[in-house]
Parts: C-alpha cells; structure tokens; sequence
C-alpha cells in the first residue's frame, strides 16, 4: 500500500470513559481529532485531484469527479461539487498532455495538509482571491495568498475580512472610480396555500417600501368603523379588521377596468350545483374553481360580478352551461353612485369605490337588474343583510330605506343612511 492507514498513524486514543476526563484531557482530545479530521480533508482532496487530473470519465465512467464523489461519498451534487472545486484549488494538477497546472492557492494547501487551517477559513481564502481584480498581475496574486495562506492558521474570520481590505488597498489604492452605486432589486415574496379545513394561509416578505406602502393602504381601510346609531360599537381585533381590509382592497384592485383577466369586474362565479339550489340557498357552489363555497355565500357573490349557471346531473356531468351575463352595467353602477352616494346602510361612511351593488329581490327569486332593485353596501353590510336579520327595501321616493331586527328596535322603525345625505 503506498500510502499510510491514518486511522493507525494519526488517531489518538480515545479514553475509555469520557465522563472522568478532566478539562485539560477534554480539550486536548477536541484539538487532535480537529487537526485529524483537517489533515483526513487535505489528503482526501489530493486523491480527489489526482482523479481529476486523471479524468473520471476514463477511469469511472463519470462526466466529472463531482458526480463519481456525489455518488461514492452519499453526497449531493452541489456538495461534492464544494468539495472537488476545494481539492482543485489547493492542490496541483495536469493537463490532458501531461503539463502540470499549478495549485491556485499552494500556502493554502500546505497549511491544510499539515491540519492548521480548515475547511471554512480555506473557502473563506478562496473568495478573496476571486474578488480579486482582473488587472492583478500573477506576481501580486501569489504575494496575496501566501499572505492569507499563513494568517489562516490561526486567524479567524473577522481578521481574514481585515486582511482583505488591506490586500486591497494595496493592490489597488486608488480604489475603484467612483460611480453612482446600482439600486437593489427588491425583495418580495408570497406564498398563498389552501388548507384542509377551506381557508387560506397568506405569508410574505417585503422590502422596506412595500411594506410601508402595504401597511398604509391596510391601516386606512382597517380603522373601527365608528359607533352606529344602535349604539354597537366595532368589537373586531385588530387582526380580523386587517384581514377584511384586504378583502376590500382585492375587492378595489378587481373593480379597475385595465385588470387582467376580470376586465373590471368583480368577480366570476361558476355555479356548479345548479341554479335550484342557488335559488333555496341550501347546497355548495365553487367560486372561480378554487373551492367550495355555500349557496348562500354565492348569493352574496352574485349580487354584483358575472354569473356563469351550470347545470349537473347526478354523476357529476355538466349537461348545459349558460351564457355569460353581467348583472349590472357599468352605466348602472355609475348611477347607483350618484343616488346612494356610497354604503346606503344607517350610519354607514363607506364611499362608492368600496361598495358592492345588492339585489334587494335577488336575481334567482326573479328580481330584475334596474335601479330600483339595486343598492349599495360595503362588504360588512352586505354580507349582513344576506346572513343577518335586517331588511332593506326601496321606498315611494327611490330612495334605499332599511328595517332592523326586533332585537335592536322592538317597533322595526325605518332606518336611513342620513351622513350620506349631510
């Protein structure tokens, strides 16, 4: 054998129990199994740039030595990658005609073939020679890494970032020419995933003026709505406010007529279930095939977007889709912004851009898509007349008036938004 079993040559004794070793044994055993497991490294990497020097395809079979050492050592390709380029640079190989082609780091690999430096100092070493610029002669560069080379053996990484910016200083100290600095691109991320139970989990990193700007927009939107006439006050935390605030705010990103795909509108309904059961309110829809919503909730929804009936048999079957239709115009929203002036609701200070247009007799029953069957609601309101038990109606004079629950007024005295009004 050519070449000595280092378990025999380098290994030390490891004591029997290690419980009864004192602090001084303790840390001298750490040290020797450090520098063996550093030299084991370096020796490693001389076989690893023998194979490269000799070719892994016509010994092995392998396109390249990163590939034979992944599948040898039980490594990734990226880490035995990290692994063979740190072989390359520390030792000397040869060219396919035999000419030797010289280590690019050799104090590096001398220091970690005797142990005194390891694998994060030497890759630390290597990124400093590869910033390097391209205008550095061979003679500088070899100056450099000998420099480095020897300061690793007991220097750390914070003098090693030291020593660079001396070597650079220099090599180079005029410094670079100045130049207006390139701007960051920046950083976003979303991640939106549906869970088990039908909700849907929302997590983001934004750069400092994204999430200013989120934050903004969310905070003007997620204020308590003021006390109302009842005297109940906003009882949301603060949390359910901002997720409703971003419901709005979808809802105003949506309603933009240049928005891709929905060209304005609110949003699509896909009725999967068949319009009976839209009409009773019992059963399920699918909202944009996204998932399952009930019919009730699809009400709601279809108040104000494009509708799109389709018909099932028992098996699942679509036996007849319907045209597309849109419920109301944009010529009829424009004049239910004028006369409503925002949320009809009592009490309510909602604008226009944040309302939705409500069928007071609902389009399924058989209400007709005019005026004087439509009104306007915020998106807490809507969905309180929908699911709560308050009424509106339209009265003699054209104008949306509202009945509350007997809970809140026993008489069920007409109620009108007056701050629309004002």
């Amino acid at each position: 054998m050519y070449y000595k079993d280092v378990s025999e040559t380098f290994l030390p004794e490891l004591p029997q129990e290690l419980w009864r070793a004192g602090k001084l044994e303790l840390a001298h055993g750490v040290q020797q199994f450090l520098q063996l497991m550093r030299v084991a490294s370096a020796a490693l990497g001389q076989f690893l740039a023998e194979i490269e020097s000799r070719g892994s395809k016509d010994l092995y079979g392998y396109g390249s030595t990163a590939a034979w050492f992944a599948d040898v050592a039980g490594l990734s390709r990226g880490e035995a990658q990290s692994v063979v380029k740190r072989a390359i640079a520390l030792n000397p190989t040869r060219n396919l005609d035999g000419t030797e082609v010289p280590a690019f780091a050799p104090t590096t690999g001398a220091a970690a073939a005797e142990g005194m430096i390891g694998d994060e100092r030497i890759d630390q070493i290597l990124e400093i020679l590869g910033r390097l610029t391209s205008d550095t002669s061979a003679e500088d560069r070899a100056t450099a890494e000998k420099i480095l080379g020897n300061l690793g053996r007991g220097a750390g990484p914070r003098q090693l970032v030291n020593a660079e910016t001396s070597l650079l200083g220099w090599l180079d100290p005029d410094g670079n020419e100045p130049k207006d600095p390139e701007p960051k691109q920046p950083r976003r991320e979303i991640t939106l995933e549906r869970r088990k139970d039908g909700f849907w989990k929302l997590n983001g990193l934004l750069d400092d003026e994204t999430g200013a700007r989120t934050a903004a927009a969310l905070e003007a939107y997620a204020k308590p709505r003021p006390v109302d006439e009842f005297g109940q006050a906003d009882l949301r935390m603060k949390c359910e406010r901002l997720g409703d605030a971003w419901a709005e705010l979808l809802d105003l990103a949506i309603a933009c007529p240049d928005q891709p795909g929905t060209s304005g509108y609110r949003t699509l309904v896909h009725v999967t279930i068949g319009l009976e059961e839209l009409k009773t309110g019992i059963g399920k829809a699918c909202l944009d095939f996204v998932g399952t919503m009930t019919a009730r909730e699809a009400r709601m929804a279809a108040c104000d977007c494009l509708m799109l009936p389709v018909v099932m048999n028992a098996a699942g079957e679509p036996l007849d889709v319907g045209r597309l239709r849109r419920f109301v115009t944009p010529g009829q929203r424009r004049a239910l912004n004028i006369r409503d002036r925002g949320c009809a609701f009592p009490g309510c200070h909602r604008k226009p851009k944040n309302c939705h247009a409500h069928h007071i007799e609902h389009w399924a029953d058989g209400g007709p898509t005019d005026l004087r069957n439509l009104v306007l609601l915020c998106g807490f309101h809507h969905r309180l007349i929908h699911h709560g038990d308050w009424h509106v109606r339209m009265a003699a004079d054209g104008l949306p008036e509202f009945i509350p629950p007997q809970y809140l007024d026993p008489l069920q005295r007409i109620r009108r938004n007056t701050l629309n009004r004002a």
